[in-house]
């Protein structure tokens, strides 16, 4: 039990305040608040999403984006590449090789399914849909077997379902998987990408010689896509190489790019999403300040309705996703994932923090003892805040916050109401800026065996 006296002039009457909310299993407890003047007088207010850190104040210089007015928000879609990766095999595995006919399915679902309706518009190909070797002309094609329309017939019905089309291809001079890279091709692939319909680009960085091959390559294939007249969202893996020679010069990589992947491959585990996150907070002064609209930070895919999370670790991915404005890049079976899956990654309370117009990307508030709170800044002074028990033994664990330590300390003055979004929606009911929230959160399973 928890109780608030309020001792400030003009607040209005004390609050008792008694709260307990169970987290399970490394999930992430999320509370959405609307403030409330006295008076009348409405303002909104913030999601909660539970985390424990100092607060972190930082200002970097705006940076400019990549002038093509697209991925005003985090781009939402599906990409095949952790569930299906590069299984090429469609007579033994007809049904989950990549080929033309798992995407035909996929688009199908995504149109009928409410996957569309909730913002899910791209369907994107990875690695693994090319033919070993250029046409007679160098320019691309797609492996005939696998993909007997091409890919301007594969677009042309991904387009027919009202969605868009994305794909891969590689900065150097082979993709990851070994097929032809675009060295030495870029203004010819992207004229083939535009010529096809193609609406994103993936575009990797394996294969490449140099770092100035590297740099410059990402330049090229950016200014040929705009050059191309077309509307092509540009997804660069420019940072994720670069690091491994020196830091990423962001405000150059955000001038080109609409979204960049910073950091290893998610794959279908909770200790991934563990990495993920732990990069992503080691190095957040340096990266949440140059994301904005028209340009993100790229934590990879959303491995929910997969086989390697519990419920309640595919519950935090989904939370600390839209915390950190990244793009919602599914990788799953679509055909098969469970109703309560798909409720999940179509919950709209939860897309519209992700999809939030003012662009800014959350951060890690605080660590303590295996406890991690996040928040966010959302429009109309709203906030976004996420909280998660790390430690993998043990039984639960009560943790109290502030209220007036969330937001930068203005998302509850005087007072607001909350509403918790995740792992079910219910009002929470009115708090003050004197209030304190407990919590009661698990610990962190170790996954599903």
């Amino acid at each position: 039990m928890t109780s608030l006296f309020n001792n400030s002039p003009g607040i209005g009457p004390p609050l008792r305040l008694s709260l307990k909310a169970q987290v399970t299993d490394g999930n992430l407890y999320c509370i959405t608040v609307a403030m409330k003047r006295e008076r009348g007088i409405q303002q909104p207010g913030f999601l909660l999403a539970l985390h424990f850190l100092a607060l972190i104040v930082w200002s970097l210089p705006g940076a400019r984006a990549l002038d093509n007015g697209l991925a005003m928000t985090p781009t939402m879609g599906w990409l095949h590449w952790e569930r299906f990766m590069c299984n090429v095999d469609c007579q033994e595995e007809p049904d989950s090789c990549v080929s033309e006919k798992l995407f035909m399915q996929m688009a199908e679902l995504m149109e009928s399914d409410g996957w569309k309706d909730v913002g899910y518009e791209y369907l994107c190909i990875d690695d693994c849909w090319m033919a070993p070797k250029r046409d007679s002309k160098g320019r691309l094609q797609a492996d005939p077997k696998r993909f007997p329309s091409g890919i301007q017939g594969l677009a042309n019905y991904v387009h027919s379902k009202g969605l868009k089309l994305g794909i891969y291809a590689d900065v150097g001079n082979k993709t990851c998987a070994g097929f032809p890279g675009s060295f030495g091709y870029y203004d010819i692939d992207a004229k083939t990408f535009a010529d096809w319909g193609v609406d994103l680009l993936k575009f990797d960085g394996c294969h490449c010689d140099s770092i100035e091959h590297l740099e410059n390559g990402y330049k090229h294939m950016s200014l040929a896509l705009n050059r191309t007249g077309r509307s092509i969202v540009y997804s660069c893996e420019w940072p994720l190489y670069m690091w491994r020679f020196h830091e990423p010069n962001y405000t150059a990589i955000r001038q080109y790019c609409n979204h960049w992947r910073n950091f290893d491959d998610v794959c279908d585990s909770w200790q991934s999403i563990k990495n993920i996150l732990d990069w992503t907070s080691s190095n957040q002064k340096r990266i949440v300040d140059i994301a904005g609209p028209g340009g993100w930070n790229d934590p990879d895919m959303l491995v929910i309705g997969n086989f390697g999370l519990s419920w309640d670790q595919q519950v935090t991915q989904m939370a600390l996703w839209a915390i950190m404005a990244a793009p919602l890049l599914m990788s799953n079976d679509l055909r098969y994932i469970s109703p309560q899956a798909k409720a999940l990654l179509q919950d709209k309370d939860v897309i519209a923090i992700n999809q939030d117009p003012l662009g800014k990307q959350g951060y890690r508030l605080r660590k303590e003892d295996n406890i991690e709170v996040w928040e966010r800044p959302l429009s109309e002074l709203a906030w976004a805040v996420a909280m998660v028990n790390l430690q993998e033994i043990g039984g639960p664990r009560f943790y109290t916050i502030s209220i007036a330590s969330l937001g930068q300390g203005m998302a509850c003055i005087p007072d607001c109401i909350i509403t918790q979004l995740l792992p079910v929606k219910r009002k929470l009911g009115f708090y003050q800026w004197t209030s304190d929230l407990k919590v009661q959160i698990n610990p962190t399973a170790k996954g599903v065996s």
